[in-house]
């Protein structure tokens, strides 16, 4: 077991807008205590309209003006893949700063930051696979191709529980694509994405080809979804959030890309392997204390292995070790804030007044300080109850039982969501049927939150617009155009 320090004073951070850090032009700042700990650990400026659009402007210059998108795909992939080496090179400092933000355990922070690492690499190579088309087939006068080029400037909305990861699963593909950003991260978890300027710096990203500018997602996010300078907009975040930029978008016409909430089933059949399946479920609803947007919320359970298989994950949960981000032999840290805490604790009081039974947990962890919620599995729980419809940001589970295989499923997609899906089965037959059948973005059997670079990400109804990583990845910042040339002498319509 490993105890780390806690530091003596907060670290400071500064924006970066066209190449250079500075602070808000108000000077206001804004003060992030661990969530863990409850002391302060950093600060960053808080910025005004003035400052994003600063940072818009370098951004659309070097875009318009600048050598990233005219530079060849291979020169791209160099800098990325320097980026890439940089990152992994300073995957200690970041990790430990994304746990004193986060309140999530040092060794899956830095294992987020070494995993980030993977994305980047994949992007750089990637950069060098996008391609057109061209149709020679269109008879002897016409040649016609279709060209995809970078989309243009690219505003990035993050969010607080994954600030360093998801950020890392957006901003290579957008540079890859050649295409320049503003990135706004969330106002409480700004750390990493403000020392990552520093490394793109350093691998040789042109001025401006990235900013970063902190503050108030209403202020700084709703000024980058207003720009008319801006082509694009991918927000990661709440379907409520989703909905305001969509709002905002209409009123120039602007893309977006969405990845939004969820209320993702774990389908457990009675075939599967119970032991194998109640490990799962378990790191499922309880992995970055539920504060995760694939993670599974909804245990949908076949009803003649219920009780033995409640009684199995009832026994792993009593398992997890709850407590202090910063010890290594920590398995879920603390929620992002007391309030967040306070919310997930209400929804399962609120559960137990309408007749759900708390199997395990229920409450708080009791500690000298930070914010920490038991993992919690709810059984009896009636249906339309927000336990089940509401995405709920915690470490809380609520249990449906089935009879049938078509039960199964309309409970699954019983949700505005569509975000993810696990299912555990040996029924071959079961495990291809439902992967069709359940209506989910991303679908894992006999598994869950697996991920790779390879593979797009994105979701399904109210979980949101687009793909990222993957080929999608980048085709998701480009700009389809069609050519058509003529090869001949042209027959005149007027006389």
């Amino acid at each position: 077991m490993s105890i780390r320090s806690l530091p003596a004073v907060p670290r400071q951070f500064q924006m970066y807008i066209d190449g250079e850090y500075t602070n808000a032009a108000s000077g206001e700042t804004i003060t992030r205590h661990s969530p863990g700990h409850g002391v302060p650990v950093a600060t960053w400026p808080r910025a005004g309209k003035d400052d994003t659009q600063r940072a818009i402007a370098a951004a659309r210059r070097a875009f318009d003006d600048g050598p990233w998108a005219r530079m060849g795909a291979a020169d791209r992939a160099k800098v990325l893949f320097r980026v890439a080496d940089l990152i992994e090179l300073n995957a200690e400092e970041l990790g430990m700063v994304e746990c004193l933000e986060t309140g999530k355990p040092i060794l899956q922070a830095i294992g987020e930051i070494r995993g980030a690492v993977d994305i980047w690499r994949f992007a750089a190579g990637a950069a060098r696979t996008m391609a057109g088309q061209a149709y020679n087939n269109m008879g002897e006068r016409i040649l016609a191709m279709v060209l995809r080029q970078p989309l243009g400037v690219v505003g990035v909305i993050t969010p607080w529980n994954f600030p360093f990861f998801i950020l890392s699963e957006r901003l290579p593909f957008i540079l890859a694509a050649g295409c320049t950003a503003v990135v706004k991260p969330a106002e409480a978890t700004s750390g990493t994405t403000a020392m990552l300027c520093g490394l793109l710096q350093q691998a040789g990203v042109p001025t401006g080809v990235v900013n970063v500018v902190t503050g108030r997602g209403s202020v700084v996010g709703q000024a980058i979804l207003d720009s008319t300078l801006v082509d694009m907009v991918s927000v990661t975040g709440s379907t409520a959030t989703g909905h305001k930029a969509i709002e905002a978008s209409a009123a120039n016409i602007k893309k977006l890309g969405l990845e939004l909430g969820g209320k993702n089933p774990h389908v457990v059949f009675a075939d599967a392997n119970l032991d194998d399946a109640a490990d799962g479920v378990a790191f499922g609803m309880a992995f970055n204390a539920g504060q995760c947007c694939v993670g599974g919320s909804r245990l949908v359970v076949e009803r003649s292995v219920a009780a033995a298989f409640t009684q199995k994950l009832a026994a792993k949960i009593a398992r997890i070790r709850v407590g202090d981000p910063l010890d290594e032999a920590t398995q879920v840290g603390a929620m992002f804030d007391e309030g967040h805490m306070h919310k997930v604790l209400a929804y399962i009081d609120e559960g137990v007044k309408m007749g759900a039974t708390v199997v395990c947990g229920g409450g708080k962890v009791e500690t000298q300080q930070g914010y920490f919620v038991q993992p919690t599995v709810l059984s009896n729980v009636a249906k339309g109850t927000p336990l089940l419809r509401e995405e709920i940001f915690g470490p809380v589970l609520a249990i449906v039982p089935f009879d049938t295989y078509e039960e199964a499923i309309a409970i699954a997609n019983d949700s505005e969501f569509g975000l993810s899906a696990s299912i555990w089965t040996n029924d071959l037959t079961h495990a291809l049927r439902a992967t069709r059948d359940i209506q989910a973005g991303r679908v894992w059997v006999n598994t869950t939150l697996d991920n790779g670079p390879e593979t797009p990400l994105g979701g399904m109804k109210q979980s949101g617009l687009g793909r990222d990583a993957g080929l999608a990845g980048i085709e998701e910042y480009t700009e389809v155009k069609t050519v058509h040339i003529n090869l001949q002498p042209r027959q005149h319509w007027i006389d």
